[in-house]
C-alpha cells in the first residue's frame, strides 16, 4: 500500500499546509509565460527533447515516443505543413482515435503556425461535417480506420478541404505517413520557422454538443502553456511520474492537460484508446502510473465494477479532474487507496476556475485568500422561470450571499488570464457574455453553471442551466435527485430531467433509471421522501438497460426529454408517481390519456 495511504494525520486534516504549496507551485511555474512571448508548447517539447532524449514520453501498449522522438515527429510534421502551403492562421482537421501520434500532429502542425481542429471521432454524417465547415480546414487528416466516417461525411461538407489518410488501409486518399518520409526530422532551420507567439491560436477544441451542434473553442498557444504548466504546479509532477490517460484526446484534458501537465517537467503518459473498468486497474499496475485523470461518471463505473485484484496494488499518490460526486467520494478513496483527489473546476473556453486541493469532499473547489484578488468568478443570483439572471431596478445583477444558489460567471479583461476568446461562431460567442453585470459596459464570461458556495469559501456544483427546472412553484436540480436515486440500492444509474405536461404549472420530474436486477417501488419511494422534498420527486420514471451519454460521460437529456412519456412509442417500462395511491404504477395508455387531458392530478 502507498505510504499515503497510511498516513491518518494527512486523511483527518484538511491539507492546508499542501494546498499552500500547491497554489505556489502553480503560480510559480506560470508566472513567467506572459513575459516570454516567442515559447510556446512545441518550444517547451523541443527543449524537453535536449533536456530528456531517449525518455518515454507517450506510450501504448503497442508504440512509445521518447521525447527525441516525438519532438523530430513534430519537425516533421511542421515541414510537411510548410509543404502543403499552410500558413499562419490556416486550420487543418484531425481525426484520429488516442495515440501517441495524435500529439505529434498537432504539435508539428502548430509549430508552422496552422491552428488544428481536434474532431470528435464520435461524430457522423451531418454533425461532423457541421465541425469541419466551421473551422473551413485546408486539410483533414483522418485515421485510416475511421476513413468510412469521413466518407459518409462527404456528401454534407461545404468546405473543399484536401483529406489524408493515417494510415495505408484508405485507398481514395494519399497516406500522410508515406509523405512524411521525405521530410527530416531535425530542428527547423530559421528559414523554415514561422514566428509564432503565445496570442496566436494553436487548436480549435469542440464543445460536447449536449444541446446542440457543437461550437469551435478557439484555444491560443497561451491557454495551453497555462494549462500544462498550472496543472503541474497543483499536481507536483516531476520526472518519476506517469499519467494513465484514457480521456479522448480531441477534448482539453484527455489532449492537453493530463499529457502536457506531465510532460512538461519530464514525465510520461500512457494513453489508452478508451476507458475499460475491467482493465483500467491492471493497466495502472503493469505500466507502473503515479497518476490518472477522471472525467464524469469515470469514477462511479470503477465503483460498480466487481473487485479487481489490483486496484489497490498500484502506486498511485493521486488522482485529478472534474465531476466526482460528494456521495461517492469517500467510498471510492477508501476502497481504491487513492491517497489524494484533486477535484477541479473548469470549461475548455472558460475565464474561471476552481481548483479543490483540500480534498473537501463533493466541492468543486475555491481561491485561496492570499490571491482573491487575482479571481474573476463570482456568483449572481438566477431566475429559473426566465433562464436569466436576475436583475434588480436598476437593471444590474446581484451576488449570491453565502449557500446561495446561483450562476457563475466570470469578469472578462484584456489581461490574459481574464481573455474569452470565444468561438469561431460570432453569435455563439456573443450568447456566453452577460453584459452591464454590475455597471455600465462591463462583461462577464456565463458558465452555464448553477453552484453555491459555502461560509468556508469552498464552491459546489449544483446543475446545468437548463437542466434545474420549476415544479409546484419550486426549484429542481437534477443532480441532486439523481444522487438521491443512486443511493437507492440495486440502482447504477440515473438521469434527471423536466417533461412538459398538460396542464401543469412548470415540468415534471422525469428519471430515467437502470438498475442491476429487480428493486421494490414502495421501498424506493420511501427512500425519496427521506431524502427529497415533496416537490422534488421524480413524476416519471422510465426503466432503461443504459444511459445514453457523450464520450466524456455527460449524460444526454434533451433528446430524452423530447422522447415524453407515451406508453404506445417508449420502448421502456413507465411509472408514475400517484398521489392519491402513494405509489409508483405503472403507466398503460388510459393513464397517459388521464394525464394529457388534465384528468390527473401529479
Amino acid at each position: 500500500m502507498n505510504a499515503g495511504c497510511t498516513n491518518k494525520t494527512e486523511k483527518a486534516a484538511p491539507g492546508e499546509k499542501r494546498a499552500s504549496r500547491a497554489w505556489l507551485r502553480a503560480l510559480e511555474l506560470t508566472a513567467p509565460i506572459a513575459k516570454a512571448r516567442g515559447r510556446t508548447f512545441p518550444t517547451v517539447i523541443e527543449e524537453l527533447a535536449e533536456k530528456f532524449g531517449d525518455s518515454p514520453a507517450l506510450l501504448t501498449e503497442d508504440e512509445s515516443l521518447s521525447f527525441r522522438a516525438l519532438n523530430e515527429r513534430a519537425n516533421r510534421y511542421a515541414r510537411w505543413a510548410r509543404a502543403q502551403d499552410i500558413h499562419k492562421g490556416d486550420t487543418v482537421c484531425l481525426l484520429m482515435a488516442n495515440r501517441p501520434e495524435y500529439m505529434a500532429i498537432w504539435l508539428g502542425i502548430t509549430r508552422a503556425g496552422g491552428v488544428v481542429a481536434l474532431l470528435n471521432t464520435n461524430l457522423v454524417g451531418t454533425s461532423l461535417a457541421h465541425c469541419i465547415d466551421i473551422v473551413a480546414p485546408k486539410h483533414v487528416i483522418v485515421g485510416s480506420d475511421l476513413v468510412e466516417i469521413i466518407e459518409n461525411a462527404r456528401p454534407f461538407l461545404v468546405t473543399p478541404a484536401k483529406i489524408w489518410s493515417h494510415g495505408p488501409n484508405a485507398t481514395h486518399y494519399p497516406d500522410v505517413v508515406a509523405e512524411l518520409a521525405s521530410f527530416p526530422g531535425d530542428p527547423l532551420a530559421d528559414h523554415e520557422s514561422t514566428p509564432v507567439s503565445i496570442d496566436d491560436h494553436a487548436l480549435y477544441v469542440y464543445t460536447s454538443g449536449t444541446t446542440g451542434l457543437p461550437k469551435a473553442a478557439k484555444i491560443s498557444h497561451y491557454r495551453l502553456m497555462v494549462w500544462t504548466h498550472w496543472f503541474a504546479g497543483m499536481m507536483e509532477t516531476g520526472p518519476t511520474d506517469r499519467m494513465y490517460n484514457c480521456l479522448p484526446m480531441y477534448h482539453s484534458i484527455g489532449g492537453a492537460v493530463a499529457t502536457g501537465a506531465v510532460l512538461v517537467v519530464g514525465g510520461s503518459v500512457m494513453i489508452r484508446e478508451k476507458f475499460s473498468a475491467s482493465r483500467f486497474w491492471e493497466d495502472l499496475v503493469r505500466f507502473d502510473c503515479t497518476l490518472f485523470q477522471y472525467i464524469g461518471e469515470l469514477c462511479r463505473y470503477l465503483l460498480l465494477a466487481p473487485t479487481h485484484r489490483c486496484e489497490t496494488q498500484h502506486r498511485l499518490r493521486l488522482c485529478c479532474g472534474n465531476g466526482l460526486r460528494g456521495d461517492i467520494w469517500e467510498e471510492f478513496r477508501q476502497r481504491f487507496h487513492i491517497p489524494q483527489i484533486l477535484e477541479f473546476y473548469a470549461a475548455t473556453e472558460a475565464n474561471v476556475s476552481l481548483f479543490n486541493v483540500e480534498g473537501r469532499p463533493g466541492a468543486i473547489g475555491r481561491t485561496p485568500p492570499f490571491i482573491a484578488h487575482r479571481s474573476a468568478l463570482t456568483l449572481v443570483k438566477f431566475d429559473i422561470e426566465r433562464n436569466a439572471p436576475l436583475r434588480d431596478e436598476s437593471g444590474f445583477c446581484t451576488r449570491c450571499g453565502p449557500n446561495e444558489t446561483g450562476e457563475a460567471v466570470g469578469r472578462i479583461a484584456s489581461e490574459a488570464g481574464a481573455r474569452f476568446d470565444g468561438y469561431t461562431d460570432r453569435e455563439a460567442t456573443e450568447k456566453k457574455i452577460l453584459r452591464d453585470v454590475f455597471e455600465r459596459g462591463d462583461a462577464w464570461f456565463r458558465t452555464g453553471d448553477l453552484m453555491r458556495r459555502d461560509d468556508s469559501g469552498f464552491y459546489y456544483f449544483v446543475d446545468r442551466i437548463g437542466d434545474t427546472f420549476r415544479w409546484k412553484g419550486e426549484n429542481v436540480a437534477t443532480s441532486e435527485v439523481a444522487a438521491a436515486i443512486t443511493a437507492f440500492p440495486g440502482i447504477v444509474d440515473a438521469n434527471v430531467y423536466g417533461v412538459a405536461v398538460p396542464g401543469a404549472d412548470g415540468r415534471a420530474g422525469m428519471a430515467e433509471i437502470v438498475c442491476s436486477g429487480a428493486i421494490d417501488l414502495s421501498a424506493f419511494r420511501e427512500h425519496l421522501e427521506q431524502r427529497l422534498p415533496s416537490y422534488a420527486h421524480p413524476v416519471l420514471l422510465r426503466m432503461r438497460k443504459e444511459i445514453d451519454v457523450t464520450p466524456t460521460f455527460k449524460q444526454l437529456k434533451r433528446g430524452d426529454a423530447q422522447d415524453g412519456y407515451d406508453p404506445g412509442t417508449c420502448p421502456d417500462a413507465l411509472y408514475v408517481n400517484d398521489p392519491d395511491c402513494r405509489a409508483y404504477v405503472a403507466m398503460d395508455q388510459q393513464l397517459y390519456e388521464r394525464i394529457q387531458n388534465g384528468r390527473m392530478r401529479l
